[in-house]
């Protein structure tokens, strides 16, 4: 598998492959940092270029996933590799708590250490799940959304697509949170949050309007 990226959250993503037992062929890409070059631990191989990634796609494997957060920026990096022939794949760790009914994960997902996954929790294309996380029965993540490390969303909620959700922030239950939101770090959010927008405080409240997104 090609992790997208070679820093930070890169090497989270590596120890959930580690934690699986799925270290085959793991390779990095990284064509900005100058200093990430030859091999990352003196053991893993970091491509530098397109036509790298191109000759492992077609010679290696075409799985890749993405080691950085940003909901926009994983998005974009989704495109561009989907592109290039290459399959977005999931990773989940084995030392996350899933539960065995009715849930769906969609690809291209990072489900990292200590998340907990109750029952009828759907979760879209691309969308990061950090270490130890909560997400409540019949809840709708959207793609592309980012949650930060101890995230707790209840149950029957509804989040939308590019939301980005501060670390330690708290969504109560049957809440629905619009697209392209900010939820700041350790917001407690009572009532619903449309799109476009950032909130936080305890009670969260709109802070600021967010310019739409467009691709």
């Amino acid at each position: 598998m090609l992790i997208i990226g070679a820093k930070g959250f890169a090497k989270e993503v590596l120890e959930v492959l580690h934690q699986n037992n799925t270290l085959s062929n793991i390779t990095f890409f990284d064509d900005i940092n100058e200093d990430v070059v030859g091999e990352l631990y003196n053991k893993f191989p970091i491509l530098k270029s397109i036509e790298e990634v191109q000759k492992y796609f077609t010679t290696t494997s075409n799985k890749f996933t993405i080691g950085i957060g940003n909901p926009v920026l994983r998005k974009k990096l989704q495109d561009k590799f989907t592109q290039l022939g290459g399959e977005f794949t999931s990773t989940i760790s084995s030392k996350a708590a899933i539960g065995n009914y009715g849930n769906t994960i969609n690809e291209g997902c990072n489900i990292m250490t200590g998340v907990v996954i109750t029952n009828d929790v759907f979760i879209g294309k691309g969308t990061l799940v950090n270490l130890n996380c909560t997400i409540g029965h019949d809840c709708k993540i959207g793609e592309f959304v980012e949650m930060s490390p101890g995230v707790h969303i209840s149950g029957n909620c509804e989040i939308g697509a590019y939301t980005n959700i501060g670390t330690n922030a708290t969504i109560l239950p049957k809440i629905k949170i619009g697209e392209n939101v900010i939820i700041a770090a350790g917001a407690v959010v009572t009532k619903d949050v449309p799109d476009n927008c950032m909130v936080a405080g305890v009670p969260a409240i709109i802070k600021k309007e967010l310019a739409p997104l467009t691709f």
